[in-house]
């Protein structure tokens, strides 16, 4: 089959890979029918590669039809229409029984001390090949995959993958009381859809902060109050202009859907691009024990919100030695909340939103459609917002 591989920094290939095949018994195989490129695969297109190895296969946003099931899911057949989230989750262990699947027991990937396994995601979550491609084996499949209904295109369900729980963790983790203020900065996919769900789910006032011109227009258009970066001498002054909208307190949350890859830090950006060019041996340890966040962002986050107010980071942070503010957080009495999205704890509520009405925007929210073979441009143009990129789907 085709598959999207990662070979080193900003290069990565479509290859000839073997097809997947039943393992398990909770195996199931699906031809993908479309397939997401996320934020996070950017991650291990520049910052991540100590954790990457040639040849490794990408991506988690996949949707598809059932091909082969093994003897230990009940539940699907073959020709069904799926959507697989992208970490991989048991649903009987502690963890999944208290609605942490992204911590299952079962799938901890406990030698490099993290959390389930995801797809196509670094050695650090199990390596599992991904779902860039034209067939995906799912392990854990009785639990996994959600069941959605033949009829509508994909755009309608493809999200569920990923982008609609992180967005919807993202707003549930915030808190914003009814008819509350949220802020959230980065309108990339993840951000421009959280802004969505908090509207959707009783916030008074959005304020949404990016520096892409499409990204503030898209959001505009629902109804989002946008602050563009660029127009202010300062970040300080960016959130001197959010709090004079908030009564001089800032707004009751703040999400940063940036995460790492933040504008600003050059220090911390030199030691990534460092970390990024030494061998592999080297870098995996350096990375994992020094490695540093580019922070502006959460910076940002911690100087605007209230006092008394709620931080939701849902951008990918992997620094070890990162330093933080810890006397503002204290004595600004801030809650924090962070993670992975866990999938199926939040799918069942946001199903009922995925109708012909389209409360959500998502028939329309991709804002590139490719075949698979268009991948490496995809990544590049996606890394460097060129022509409008937001979303990105791929169809093999």
């Amino acid at each position: 089959m085709k598959a999207v591989t990662w070979q080193g920094k900003r290069d990565v290939r479509v290859e000839t890979v073997p097809d997947p095949e039943i393992q398990e018994p909770t195996d199931i195989v699906i031809r993908i029918t479309s397939t997401g490129l996320c934020g996070s695969d950017l991650h291990l297109y520049e910052v991540l590669t100590p954790f990457m190895t040639p040849g490794d296969i990408l991506g988690h946003e996949p949707m598809g039809i059932v091909e082969e099931v093994g003897a230990g899911v009940p539940d699907l057949m073959a020709g069904d229409r799926v959507v697989v989230p992208f970490q991989i989750a048991c649903g009987n262990c502690w963890m999944c029984l208290n609605s942490l699947p992204t911590q299952c027991e079962t799938t901890q990937v406990t030698g490099e001390g993290m959390g389930a396994a995801l797809f196509g995601y670094t050695r650090l979550y199990g390596a599992v090949p991904g779902a860039q491609a034209e067939y995906l084996r799912v392990p854990q499949a009785q639990f996994g995959p959600i069941k959605v209904p033949e009829g509508p295109p994909d755009d309608r369900f493809v999200y569920l993958s990923d982008v609609l729980p992180t967005a919807w963790q993202a707003v549930a983790y915030a808190d914003v009381p009814e008819g509350g203020t949220v802020a959230v900065l980065g309108l990339g996919p993840i951000g421009d859809m959280a802004c969505r769900v908090a509207l959707a789910r009783g916030a008074g006032r959005v304020f949404g902060v990016d520096l892409v011109d499409e990204r503030l227009l898209r959001a505009r258009g629902r109804g989002v109050e946008t602050f563009d970066l660029r127009g202010f001498d300062s970040e300080k002054e960016l959130v001197e202009a959010v709090r004079d909208e908030t009564d001089g307190r800032g707004p009751d949350a703040v999400i940063d859907a940036v995460g790492t890859e933040a504008h600003g830090s050059a220090a911390a950006r030199l030691v990534q691009n460092t970390a990024a060019m030494l061998p592999r041996q080297i870098s995996g340890p350096l990375a994992e024990r020094f490695s540093v966040d580019r922070l502006a962002a959460l910076y940002m986050a911690i100087d605007m919100v209230r006092r008394g107010g709620t931080l939701s980071l849902v951008g990918v942070y992997g620094g070890m030695t990162d330093p933080l503010p810890m006397l503002t957080l204290f004595d600004k009495q801030l809650q924090i909340r962070m993670g992975q999205a866990n999938v199926r704890r939040w799918s069942d509520d946001i199903v009922p939103y995925l109708t012909d009405d389209d409360p959500l925007g998502v028939d329309d929210f991709a804002t590139h459609r490719l075949p698979l073979s268009e991948a490496p441009h995809a990544y590049e143009m996606f890394q460097h917002k060129q022509d409008g990129a937001v979303k990105i789907l791929m169809t093999p």
